[in-house]
């Protein structure tokens, strides 16, 4: 999948967040959005994910050169953000079997292989809403990461993880999204150093 991004602005009320900003994003390439807190990372990100329309502009999405509508978009692409509650009344089974009805996982992947790899046997049937934040956090990166779809978006992607989760986020970075489009919001570099392209959200106020 390729997006891109033409004379794009987003404002609320008065205040724009970016403005003319023109942007390619391609296929399996990995991009990290940049710029202080407040700069407007997630706001672009959301709409890269066609959950927020732009203001001015517009932004397209293409497989092999063929437009995709914006319904077909929610198939093609996974976010994990801070702002994303997963279902915290269901256990972690029970999550991730819901989730794969509407995002099969990745081939050869299913829910027991994917709690085995975010050492959370111990948890997967227990109430999400008794986990600790990292361990919720562990649980939004997986159906993000592990969903069959060739762009996945991930904002803030270490945000409550200690250092043994941010250890298995970068495992996860590398054993199952070297050949997706990858897109990295946020301001810490450890989150985004495996990112090739780096882009300034401040360059366009």
């Amino acid at each position: 999948m390729k997006i891109s991004l033409t004379d794009a602005g987003k404002r609320f009320n008065r205040d724009w967040i970016f403005r003319h900003l023109t942007y390619e994003f391609s296929e399996g390439q990995s991009y990290a959005i940049i710029g202080p807190n407040g700069s407007g990372k997630s706001t672009l990100l959301q709409v890269l994910s066609g959950g927020m329309q732009l203001n001015e502009g517009n932004t397209q999405y293409s497989i092999l050169n063929t437009e995709c509508s914006i319904e077909e978009v929610f198939q093609k692409i996974s976010i994990a953000a801070p702002y994303l509650e997963v279902v915290e009344e269901m256990t972690l089974i029970e999550f991730l079997n819901f989730h794969h009805q509407f995002k099969p996982f990745l081939p050869s992947i299913n829910s027991e292989e994917i709690i085995r790899l975010l050492d959370l046997e111990n948890a997967a049937h227990k109430q999400i809403r008794n986990y600790s934040s990292g361990m919720k956090q562990r649980v939004k990166l997986a159906q993000a990461i592990f969903s069959d779809v060739p762009v996945v978006l991930l904002d803030e992607p270490c945000t409550n993880l200690d250092d043994a989760g941010v250890t298995l986020y970068n495992k996860l970075i590398e054993d199952y999204c070297k050949k997706r489009m990858v897109i990295v919001s946020s301001n810490d570099h450890h989150e985004y150093e495996f990112c090739k392209e780096k882009l300034n959200i401040s360059n366009w106020k």
